[in-house]
């Protein structure tokens, strides 16, 4: 099986987008891998710090190796959002594929120094990690917000992101190109195309776009033709998970059996990375 490095550029080959859902617990994990095994496309599990702790570590790690070791198939492990050197080590340490150190909110240059320590460490490590950092403001938190939050027009200058890159040497960018964390009740966050395709141009690294979750299909088809090669979705299969589990509650409320109440949530997850991983790979 090919690695995640092979299958990012593969993807920028294809002018396709590989698909990066966060989870946090089992239902949400069988949700995105039979999205991704029913079309035969690779698929990237994401876990926060937060969710890293609830699920496990090294519990996240031993599904994805036994996925690869059984079924030969390209799912791949990612430490999302992690905000310090010492959490991206023990991602690396335990078989993460990739790992993403958010400093967005420091200083140019303090982000600039941790992500290079993250980079220096992976590099060293003996395995193929990749590393990821954010530039710009693209929020925080998958939750419901009402409104575009404060902060949101300011994206990533094509300079910056290339001084950063030269300074540390990461794999893969996440830059501020329209896109927030979580859903917007009132407006919609709009992607600029043209700001992708010369951070692209001026970078030359892989472009991650996140904050996915809600964007028109037309800002996905247009990040991906700029060059974005992973787009990521968390609160859109939050939310389906939980209105599928309060239906099912509600409509069931006899039964006890945890596998039979969590089905249609798991059901529910299925369905939206299924549509997602389509429109990234145009399927039709």
């Amino acid at each position: 099986m090919k690695t995640l490095r092979e299958y990012i550029k593969e993807a920028e080959e294809k002018g396709v987008a590989i698909g990066h859902f966060n989870i946090s617990n089992l239902e949400g994990f069988h949700g995105v891998y039979r999205a991704a095994k029913k079309l035969n496309v690779p698929v990237i599990v994401g876990l926060s710090e937060g969710e890293e702790d609830f699920v496990g570590r090294d519990e996240a790690v031993g599904m994805i190796k036994e996925i690869h070791e059984k079924e030969n198939f390209p799912i791949f492990l990612n430490a999302d959002h992690h905000y310090s050197f010492e959490r991206v080590k023990l991602a690396v340490d335990a078989g993460f594929d990739s790992a993403i150190f958010d400093g967005a909110n420091l200083s140019f240059e303090e982000n600039v120094k941790i992500t290079k320590q993250c980079v220096d460490y992976a590099r060293s490590s003996g395995k193929d990690v990749l590393v990821e950092a954010e530039l710009g403001f693209i929020g925080s938190g998958s939750n419901i917000k009402d409104t575009i939050p404060e902060g949101a027009g300011v994206l990533t200058k094509p300079e910056d992101a290339k001084k950063f890159v030269e300074l540390t040497g990461l794999d893969m960018l996440a830059p501020s190109v329209g896109s927030i964390h979580g859903m917007i009740k009132s407006g919609k966050p709009h992607i600029n195309g043209e700001l992708v395709a010369e951070i692209k141009k001026t970078t030359g690294v892989p472009l991650v776009l996140h904050g996915g979750s809600g964007l028109r299909d037309e800002d996905f088809t247009n990040a991906i033709k700029g060059g974005i090669s992973i787009i990521h979705i968390s609160t859109e299969i939050r939310l389906a998970y939980d209105e599928a589990l309060k239906k099912s509650l509600v409509d069931n409320p006899q039964e006890t059996t945890p596998y039979k109440i969590l089905g249609p949530a798991v059901e529910a997850i299925e369905k939206i990375v299924e549509s997602r991983l389509k429109l990234f790979n145009g399927i039709k």
